[in-house]
């Protein structure tokens, strides 16, 4: 069997699409809130297959929802998407790199004490 490899797309109108490169049609599944969601299609193109998702309307609400593709025969995941909605969410996003910079500003200065103390 060949390694699969996925390539996103786009996701436009509810519908997350990308393509598979494989020589036989592959199995793949899609786990949303730990539950495999239907009307997931492959379908054969150029070099490949095509992949394509609808999403459920569930999932286009405030939050972060998080999407994994796995090949179905072996489980490998094969790759993922997210969506975040909502103004909640992205204040919470914004914090949380805020939150990584002043993080890593922090590390740099104590590597840079840390290196001038050993010179």
């Amino acid at each position: 069997m060949t390694h699969l490899i996925l390539t996103p797309i786009r996701f436009e109108n509810g519908i997350w699409q990308g393509h598979l490169q494989a020589d036989t049609e592959p199995r793949v599944e899609v786990r949303y809130l730990g539950e495999t969601l239907d009307d997931v299609q492959v379908s054969a193109s150029e070099g490949g297959w095509d992949l394509t998702i609808p999403v459920p309307v569930a999932a286009l609400s405030d939050g972060v929802h998080c999407f994994v593709i796995a090949d179905a025969a072996s489980s490998e995941k094969l790759g993922d998407f997210t969506i975040i909605a909502g103004t909640p969410a992205a204040d919470d996003l914004r914090a949380e790199v805020e939150l990584l910079r002043a993080e890593l500003d922090m590390l740099k200065r104590a590597f840079r004490r840390a290196h001038s103390v050993t010179e």
